[in-house]
């Protein structure tokens, strides 16, 4: 397996030369594919500045990220467009999904865009449905489905193009906890059946259990790594308790 991402020495810089705030501090790290990858740190510690430069939403100072062994900070405004139509599956805290649409029409709207004809549109949908458990919701609209339905539907929609990257930022934020484990599992399925690959943020330790690796992030540095290798995901939740506590508190009050 190669690298899907490679983040090569970046840094990300705010304000003026008066005041200037370094919110990413030298970070270079890879991700291969078919890995399940999570990103935990404080808040302010620039875990969602750096998926957001991985995600073409924010620029990098200096520095390179390669995805898909194309450095995407060289890539100019419509290449960058296409390059994140194609490339790249986001999945957000709040699903983002538009109430106008039914599941279905929100989970195709992405093949839409790509310009797929209607018969593929039509099978890749209720394939993608399946295997998240929202096929018996695809009529229905956002307002008539509970929230672990909607963050379903737009995990299928992520997911439905066959990106080389899911980005997924507080993926369970939104959701109780029988819907996060829910969804988890989706997630595990993903990852292990079909090997999607995954990044994601999470404040959360149980979230991050189901991760194979974590990158802990400090001031804008990776303050540590743990890898899940044969651990439960019981044991490997322990281990992350453990690195949340020399970060100084729980997980609900620092992560």
């Amino acid at each position: 397996m190669g690298n899907i991402l490679k983040i090569e020495n970046i840094e990300k810089y705010y304000g003026n030369k008066e005041n200037i705030t370094k919110a990413i501090d030298n970070i270079s790290f890879s991700v291969e594919e078919g890995e399940f990858v999570g990103i935990m740190g404080p808040s302010g510690s620039g875990k969602t500045t750096l998926l957001n430069c991985i995600s073409t939403i924010d620029n990098i100072s200096t520095g390179k990220i390669i995805i898909n062994e194309q450095d995407i900070t060289k890539l100019k405004s419509k290449a960058l467009d296409k390059f994140r139509m194609n490339e790249l599956g986001f999945i957000f805290q709040d699903f983002n999904l538009l109430d106008t649409l039914t599941a279905y029409e929100n989970i195709a709207l992405a093949l839409t865009i790509q310009g797929e004809n209607s018969l593929n549109i039509d099978s890749k949908v209720k394939d993608v449905a399946k295997k998240l458990g929202v096929e018996d919701v695809l009529s229905k609209y956002p307002y008539q489905i509970s929230g672990g339905q909607k963050q379903r539907v737009a995990s299928s929609r992520a997911i439905v193009t066959n990106p080389s990257l899911i980005l997924a930022d507080e993926p369970t934020g939104a959701l109780d906890s029988k819907s996060s484990r829910l969804l988890l599992d989706r997630f595990e399925f993903l990852n292990n059946q079909l090997k999607t690959t995954i990044l994601m943020v999470t404040h959360d330790a149980f979230t991050a259990s189901y991760a194979h690796r974590i990158l802990f992030i400090k001031d804008g540095k990776v303050f540590n790594e743990l890898i899940r290798g044969n651990d439960t995901r019981k044991e490997f939740f322990n281990r992350i308790m453990d690195v949340v506590a020399l970060l100084g508190g729980d997980d609900n009050n620092v992560l």
